[in-house]
Parts: structure tokens; sequence; C-alpha cells
């Protein structure tokens, strides 16, 4: 790049957003922090049974590669040189696992994802194994044993299916979270390919130990999982490989980080105390506490939040995760109808304003935190004549609000000190409906910036700033410089607090709907194996009359 365009532009760094429903490749300028271009491709989910989600590796690394191609096309269609991106970061959705032939380069099964409840007896029976008065699953990891986490996953994997329980005898298995797959292939795949992963997403796994930062043997015992199929652990910026395909061929690959910790890093949340929700699939409230590991009581988990280089400190998280977040406004559109496109769910809402007592419990994967109930399942309560399509809208939107309450109510207790104002990121936070109801059901400020893309933000952050890399300071004064939308509580306490309160009791309706024998087996009784969809649409039918759910007078 000449030096006047450097002058203006800064270098270009890169970072791969490979989240649970899409794959994105944006740039940023590392002067200004500023989008300089991207492209984005949505991503298939597979459900083969009741309550189990896939994906195809394959098909997600595909998507990379064709967004980093195109990206670079557009980079040129605005005159600049694809030589000018000189690093680049990787987010990646959490969890989700994967099992591959480290010879053939195929994937051994396809990708078990997150919210994943196939392994609801696996995880009960783990659970009656740890002694009561030493938990030290949660103690060396900060997780409960769950359906959430990849070690179970792994191990349906290794008791289920015949190709990857040869493989590991053969010593061809190599298992990873997405982050571990995509470096893995990028660095060269079964010529070399880097296996690899960093802090954040090994935190995730139930296998690592978050004080030492090392693979635990214990764990790995307990779980029955071979410690040599594990990925290496990294910290989250520095080098671990250089691209050997496509258009950025040669380029470092030096940043990495799960997509809720690269949040945590794009929204500047450095200092303890500083918290963020994300609002994507789910919903993942995080809040820093430096260089301690916080326990809760409270049902919240423990978490690494980042390590910026071999040789820098790392620092924690309290989480309070939610499953199911954007991920209802796609079930509106595809499993109801009752929307064509996710933006409209604002339009119906506001046609109302109000729910009119209606109540959206969106358990469809359980419930995750404070709860972490894996029986519970979706319901709609309060429903009377009058209820339309736009008090179902409103009710979904308020869900998602209700479900934050729960976790910021659990982190406040958990913190000691209540956090003041909230932090928020996600394509959802361009609902301002949405914003709007979640100010008045905490009762505190909600801040959006300018820059939507703190996920991809924080890894272009890790990657930039990694050691052989130095183009990026993260004490740069111009990334705190985006403009911030506020939104303030518009109504007061004792109302929240009713509405809140009903929401608790419906809650508690949503649990106890199904047995671990359905939701491992894909088998049902009488309510765990109705489909969710069809469930609720024939009691709006019954209660309510189909006029009423397609809006008609």
């Amino acid at each position: 790049m000449a030096a006047a365009e450097e002058e203006v532009l800064g270098l270009l760094v890169g970072a791969v957003d490979q989240g649970t429903t899409s794959t994105r490749f944006l740039v940023f300028n590392s002067k200004t922090a500023e989008l300089v271009s991207h492209h984005q491709i949505e991503i298939t989910q597979e459900f083969p049974r009741e309550g189990w989600v896939e994906q195809n590796p394959k098909e997600i690394l595909l998507s990379v590669y064709e967004c980093i191609e195109k990206t670079c096309e557009k980079l040129e269609l605005l005159n600049i040189d694809r030589a000018n991106v000189k690093a680049i970061g990787v987010a990646n959705q959490r969890e989700t696992t994967v099992v591959w032939d480290k010879i053939t380069g195929e994937p051994l099964y396809n990708a078990v994802v997150w919210l994943d409840l196939r392994t609801q007896s696996t995880v009960e029976n783990l659970n009656k194994r740890i002694p009561r008065n030493n938990n030290f699953v949660k103690s060396k990891t900060g997780l409960p044993v769950s359906t959430y986490f990849s070690a179970v996953k792994v191990r349906w994997l290794l008791d289920n299916v015949k190709k990857v329980q040869k493989a590991v005898e053969e010593d061809r298995a190599l298992f990873g979270t997405i982050d571990s797959w995509l470096i893995w292939n990028l660095t060269g795949g079964t010529k070399g390919g880097v296996h690899c992963t960093d802090v954040t997403n090994a935190s995730r796994t139930m296998l690592f130990n978050i004080h030492s930062l090392e693979w635990d043997k214990e764990l790995c015992e307990f779980f029955e999982i071979p410690m040599k199929i594990l990925p290496n652990v990294r910290s989250s910026s520095e080098i671990y490989g250089l691209m050997k395909v496509g258009a950025l061929e040669g380029v470092p690959i030096s940043g990495c980080l799960g997509d809720q910790s690269a949040a945590l890093v794009g929204q500047m949340c450095f200092q303890d105390g500083q918290a963020k929700n994300t609002y994507g699939t789910g919903c993942f409230l995080l809040c820093n506490t430096g260089h301690k590991c916080v326990f809760s009581d409270h049902g919240l988990l423990t978490t690494v939040a980042y390590k910026l280089g071999r040789d820098k400190p790392v620092c924690y998280a309290l989480e309070g995760s939610v499953a199911i977040a954007g991920a209802l406004v796609s079930w509106l559109k595809n499993n109801l109808g009752i929307i064509n496109r996710s933006h409209e769910i604002e339009e119906l809402a506001k046609e109302v304003g109000t729910s009119y007592g209606c109540y959206f419990v969106p358990a469809f994967s359980g419930l995750y935190a404070p709860y972490w109930e894996p029986s519970a399942r979706g319901i709609i309560c309060g429903l009377t004549q009058f209820t339309n399509k736009c008090h179902i809208a409103y009710a979904a939107l308020e869900a998602v609000c209700f479900q934050t309450r729960e976790i910021w109510d659990a982190m406040n207790q958990d913190c000691g000190i209540p956090l003041n104002h909230l932090q928020v990121d996600g394509r959802m936070t361009d609902n301002k409906i949405l914003m709007q109801l979640q100010a008045d059901i905490l009762c505190i400020p909600i801040i959006k910036s300018s820059m939507p893309e703190a996920t991809a933000l924080g890894a272009a952050m890790a990657a930039g700033a990694a050691e052989g890399v130095g183009i990026w300071n993260l004490e740069l004064d111009s990334l705190s410089a985006f403009t911030m939308e506020r939104f303030e509580p518009q109504i007061n306490a004792e109302e929240s607090e009713i509405r809140y309160s009903t929401w608790k009791k419906a809650v508690m309706k949503s649990m106890g709907w199904v047995t671990t024998e359905s939701s491992e087996s894909g088998d049902s009784s009488i309510f765990g194996s109705l489909h969710l969809g069809f469930f609720i649409v024939s009691s709006m039918v019954m209660l309510i009359g189909a006029r009423y759910i397609s809006g008609i007078p």
C-alpha cells in the first residue's frame, strides 16, 4: 500500500466470526477500528431427532473460505489491496464439538452443536459419580456438568459412533471446538495443520483446569476421554500459524477467542466489574472479574475471559448463559410463520406495545443459567381470546429481556456490587423495542455502541496486538471513541417487578416436561415427544382460534 494510503487507512486486520447461524469475515482498520468490508453466509442447522442439533463441519469450513474470498474481492472493488491485511483473528461458537481424521482431513461425524440435548442421561449418570462434598469438576472448571459443554459431547461420540471409536484406537482422531477445526484446516490441514485452541475455548470443554491453564488428567479420566486427541492450548493473542490457502495465503492467524470472550474484548471490558451482554442465537452476559476466579452461588459460570499474549496474565469472567434469544425470533419465522423476516417482529410488537398478560418461556433446549434444568420445555402462558400474533411477538421480546434479568440478578449477588449499566452488542440490538424493554425490565440504562460488530472486532484486536504482529494497541484512545446510544428505563420499578414475578411463575410451569429417556433416545412421553411447534400451535388453535394467530380481525 502506498504510504499516503496507509496513513489514511491504517493497516488492516481480518476476523473470522463463525457463529451458530452464519459465518462472516470482516476487515477492520487498525487505526480507527472501523469496519472496512465484510461478507456473510448463512449456515445450515440439522435436527435429526428431537433435541439434537448438528452442523456439517465441511460446510462451516467452506463458508469461511468463501467469506474470505468474497471480502477480498470487495476490498479490491474499493481499490484496497488485499496485501494490506496483516493478521487474522478467529471468533467461534463455543462448545460445538468436532472430531476428525488427521490423515484424511474428513470429519468423523457432524459437529454436535452447543445447545444439543442428546447427552442428558449421560450428564445425569456422571453427576451421580461426583461426591457431594467434593465437586472436583466445578472446582477445576467453573462449570456444572451439563449437556452444554464439550466433554459430554465427545463422550457421546466415543460411545455411539464406530468411526470415531476406530479412529481413536488407530491414533487418527483429533478433537476440537470450531476454532480448532478451522485453524487446523486454514494452516495446512493434513499437510502440517496446527492443532490448537485458546484458553477461552478450552475453558468451555469441562476438560480444562482454569487455575493451571492446562488439560486436566483427572477430568479426562472422569469423562474417559483420551488426552492424545486434545489440541494444544495457547493464549488468545499469538501467532498460531500462517494461512496456507486462498486469497490471504501467508497472513498469520494470530488471534483466537470464543465468541463471547471476543465480544468482551471488543466492548473494551478490560476492568474488573465491566459487563456486556450479547444478543445472538442465545444471550450471554459476561462480567470481567480480573485475575481472580469468582465462583458463583447463584447458577452462573466461572470462565476464562481472555489471555492476550503468552506472557500476559489471564483474566476471568462470571457468565450467565441463555440458550434461546435470537433463535426464538427464527422459530416464530420458520416454525409458526407469523413473520417473514426477523426484523418484522419489531413491527408486530410495536402495533400493540404490550403482551397483554401473555408470557413466553422459550426453553427449547431446557433452561441454562441460573437453573441448569434440561427437563424444561417452551410454553406460552396467559392466552385469552384477545391474544393475537402481535402480543406473542411482544411476549417473545420480553422473554429475552426477562431471561437477561434472571442472570443479571445472579451476577449482582455474586459480584456484591450492583452493576449500574449494561453494555450490549449483537444483531438483536438493532431492535429498539427490545432495547427499551431491557432497560425497563432491568431498571438501569442500556448502552449500545455504534460499532455493532463487537465479537469480530475483539478477535481482530487480539490478532493485531499479538507479538510478532504488533499493529494494534489495545489502549488506543480511538477504540473508545464510538458513539453510544443510551436507553433509559421508562417504567417504575414496581411495575417492572410485577411483570418479572409473573414471568417467574411461567418459568416454574415450564419445568419437568421431558424424561431422560425421551431426551436421549428420541422416543417420548406424551409431552416430551410432541414437537414443540406442533404442541404450541395446537394449543393456540384450541384456545384462541386460527384467526387470532394470523392476526385477521
